[in-house]
């Protein structure tokens, strides 16, 4: 890693950056700023430290016969009556004639609910769980600290059986403006079944999860995979076949 020193009277720090800044250091005794200047150098391993961290050696085993291998990711907010636990479902494509794809379905994020059992223990044989839709993440995101939303969804809808299960789920502030308080309610006439199961949501916690939602939303919508397909050869056809900019045809419509 590099080896940076800050210089300044009475002061000296070392800090892991690759960059030289300029810090102004104001002192309420002293109406002029002191200025120190932060110096970079980069030890020997540097190299290798960064190539051990690219994103090509990301993953701790190499794949299998040059197949990525999969990975699981998930969040949970444990409390002492549920667990709250997330984990993203990526989007569905769907391949054309010519060989482009087009993307068939949007991912979502599930949201599992856990009633414990026991102290520090879940039992997740009774788990409910609640698929978010990318517009209701975007509701979830935009949610203000005194505001209320209400989610409603129809497993069956479409079906023979459809109304015959329900959930709802609800998200409201704590009563003491700690947080949110995520309440599920679970309806099933076929298996003759209601369940309920809240859990409290602190503001840091809250906040950890719009930070999940907003980088994850890109990536539910496949646009990741559209950016990751674009190359300058493919542009420049485009524009060659098409001379009008994208201004002008705008304008023309």
């Amino acid at each position: 890693m590099p080896n940076l020193v800050l210089s300044s009277p009475g002061l000296t720090l070392q800090n892991p950056s690759p960059f030289s800044v300029i810090y102004s250091l104001y002192s309420p005794k002293s109406p002029k700023p002191r200025t120190s200047s932060l110096k970079c150098s980069l030890s020997d391993n540097y190299g290798q430290q960064q190539q051990r961290f690219s994103p090509n050696n990301s993953f701790p085993y190499p794949p299998q016969s040059g197949v990525p291998p999969k990975v699981f990711v998930g969040h949970s907010i444990y409390k002492g009556k549920a667990v709250l636990n997330l984990e993203p479902r990526g989007p569905e494509f769907i391949s054309l004639e010519s060989g482009a794809f087009r993307i068939g379905k949007e991912g979502s994020v599930f949201l599992q609910f856990a009633p414990a059992s026991s102290t520090r223990s879940y039992d997740w044989d009774k788990k409910q769980v609640f698929s978010l839709s990318v517009t209701e993440i975007g509701t979830l995101i935009s949610l203000g600290a005194e505001d209320v939303c209400e989610f409603f969804h129809d497993p069956l809808i479409g079906k023979s059986d459809e109304g015959k299960v329900r959930k709802v789920l609800k998200v409201e502030p704590l009563s003491d403006g700690s947080g949110h308080l995520f309440y599920l309610s679970v309806l099933n006439k076929l298996i003759d079944m209601e369940e309920s199961i809240f859990i409290p949501v602190s503001r840091g916690e809250y906040a950890v999860l719009v930070s999940v939602f907003n980088f994850i939303l890109p990536y539910l919508v496949g646009w990741n995979t559209f950016a990751d397909s674009v190359r300058p050869q493919d542009t420049r056809r485009m524009n060659n076949a098409s001379p009008r900019s994208g201004v002008d045809y705008e304008w023309s419509r």
